[in-house]
């Protein structure tokens, strides 16, 4: 065993070694508030439909390499324009990698804003680029002075911005978003995984500004299991990042799920609004608990921030009531004494709401 510490020390990468591995919680005999998915199932009658287009796959054969059809349902429903490429990737994860891998190089950086996805931050490790993270405000809106002010010190080859932002629900103002892309060097990409929960979007910009592409996901419009991603943009940087994709990447089982799911987008979008419903809904209940201040939120979760020294021992009491949610303390000097709880159904909110003693 020495030997082999030995030989893991010698060869890892020092970076590598001082990560920690994605944590997923395990969440089984738990309310599962704390990843952001959508809480509702599909009508029966769909399921059975679905199944039976299953049925049929020849799982023994590669997936078509480009999943024309997926993108062209997701084109539809996303109002992609006509004279946009699109990339897809295995979740958003993927379509991050592929993007900064596109673009590495030595002295290139990865540039994003604080408290936000963590994936930025360990992709740009996982590929030796340099990362710079700027603070929001306390308030957890843009600090565009200071953001833009590192730009023009790091010249970045690649800024990241979540749109909604995770993990604080909270749109950023579009006419500071717009003085960044103008004022970046490199490629801007706004990543819209909550589009579904909001009202405003990047895509009609596509094109107008060389530097900047768009990201988007399935996963929280009801379809995490999936694991679909879609890059957005002009053709000319798109085809250089679909390079870096690997070879059959949506696997034949994910392409026609989400064909079939988006020729139904209906039943999407009605989840959605009842999602959209319940978040202000919860919102409300939640101004009305002492030592409770949860941020208004443009995606389908809410971050609540506890008293002092409250944070961890709710997390865990809620979990020993059977409740799961996402503890933040420690993440980021900002989310200190906060927890981000998903907005699930009617009675899984109830069941949050029962076992939150703040």
């Amino acid at each position: 065993m020495e030997e082999i510490n030995e030989l893991v020390t010698h060869w890892v990468r020092p970076q590598i070694r001082q990560l920690s591995a994605y944590h997923v919680a395990d969440a089984e005999g738990l309310v599962k508030l704390d990843a952001m998915e959508n809480p509702y199932r599909w009508p029966e009658a769909l399921r059975e439909e679905w199944l039976d287009l299953l049925r049929k796959v020849e799982i023994n054969r590669y997936p078509q390499s480009q999943a024309p059809g997926v993108k062209a349902g997701l084109r539809r429903t996303m109002a992609i324009p006509d004279d946009m490429e699109v990339v897809l990737g295995n979740g958003s994860d993927e379509l991050i990698q592929m993007i900064a891998m596109t673009v590495a190089g030595p002295g290139r950086k990865i540039l994003a804003v604080e408290p936000s996805f963590v994936m930025y931050r360990m992709i740009a490790t996982f590929l030796g680029m340099e990362y710079f993270g700027v603070s929001l405000k306390p308030d957890f809106s843009l600090d565009t002075a200071s953001l833009l002010a590192e730009i023009e010190r790091t010249r970045p080859a690649l800024i990241f911005l979540a749109y909604p932002n995770n993990p604080t629900g909270n749109l950023f103002k579009r006419d500071d978003l717009l003085q960044v892309i103008e004022a970046a060097p490199g490629l801007v990409v706004i990543d819209e995984a909550y589009a579904p929960f909001t009202d405003v979007s990047f895509i009609p910009l596509l094109g107008r500004y060389g530097n900047l592409l768009v990201m988007r996901t399935v996963s929280k419009m009801g379809l995490a299991g999936l694991r679909l991603g879609l890059l957005a943009g002009p053709a000319a940087w798109l085809n250089e990042i679909e390079k870096t994709r690997l070879p059959y990447n949506i696997n034949v089982l994910t392409q026609i799920s989400a064909e079939f799911s988006l020729s139904h987008q209906s039943v999407f979008d009605r989840q959605t609004a009842a999602i959209c419903q319940a978040r202000d809904e919860l919102f409300l209940q939640l101004q009305n608990i002492k030592g409770v201040e949860p941020v208004a939120s443009q995606a389908n979760f809410i971050l609540v921030r506890l008293a002092p020294g409250r944070a961890v021992t709710v997390f865990n009491e809620l979990r020993q009531r059977g409740v799961l949610v996402k503890n933040l303390h420690g993440s980021h000097p900002l989310l200190a004494e906060c927890l981000r709880v998903t907005v699930g159904t009617p009675e899984e909110n109830a069941a949050f709401l029962a076992a939150f003693t703040p």
